[in-house]
């Protein structure tokens, strides 16, 4: 019974897929097969994918990015645990070299951003804030929180923890890559897990 117990437990994360139809992982829990990323920010460890700046100084933001093709709508869910500092979730983004992506960003950091639309090496910045009054009544600090992003043509809409944080109307980019941010400054440490798409039609 006990072997039994620890056999279901290993397979939680595919009963979650099945539990949402038509949702497809984007990560095997045991390898970075179809990322990309600096190889010394980047590791799985017990099925979560870990990217750590602890001990290597980093000159630019730089980015785990999903390679085998870009998305434009869809419905991504990905589980995140943020230690300190700042990162965030890329997506109908465009690559660039060193690991360096520019585009539209789900925020986050220490204590505040979460729930927001970002845009990263862009000129906009901020442009939706999901944080006061939103997000920042729902985010468990230092542990897991669920990010769920939603674009549908122009539309875009985040939610942190099921709660609808952010609305932006912009077709400035309608496909592109997705990736998880590492920000450059004080060592710091996020985690990936459960991370799921939908495409839509």
């Amino acid at each position: 019974m006990i072997r039994l117990l620890a056999f279901m437990l290993l397979l939680t994360p595919l009963f979650t897929f099945a539990a949402e139809p038509g949702f497809k992982p984007l990560f095997d829990g045991k390898t970075l097969n179809g990322w990309k990323g600096d190889p010394r920010l980047w590791k799985v460890e017990d099925g979560v994918i870990v990217g750590s700046t602890e001990g290597v100084k980093i000159d630019h933001n730089t980015f785990l990015i999903y390679e085998p093709r870009p998305f434009s709508n869809f419905i991504l869910k990905v589980d995140v645990k943020l230690r300190n500092h700042n990162s965030g979730i890329q997506f109908r983004s465009e690559e660039l070299p060193d690991y360096v992506v520019r585009g539209y960003q789900a925020d986050m950091a220490e204590g505040n951003w979460w729930g927001g639309v970002y845009e990263e090496k862009g000129t906009r910045g901020v442009m939706v804030n999901g944080w006061k009054g939103k997000a920042e009544t729902v985010v468990r600090n230092n542990d897991w929180n669920e990010v769920e992003i939603r674009c549908d043509g122009p539309k875009i809409d985040i939610f942190i923890n099921g709660l609808h944080t952010a609305t932006l109307t912009d077709s400035a980019k309608l496909s592109g890559i997705i990736a998880f941010q590492l920000h450059q400054g004080p060592p710091m440490e996020a985690r990936f897990r459960n991370i799921r798409i939908k495409t839509l039609p």
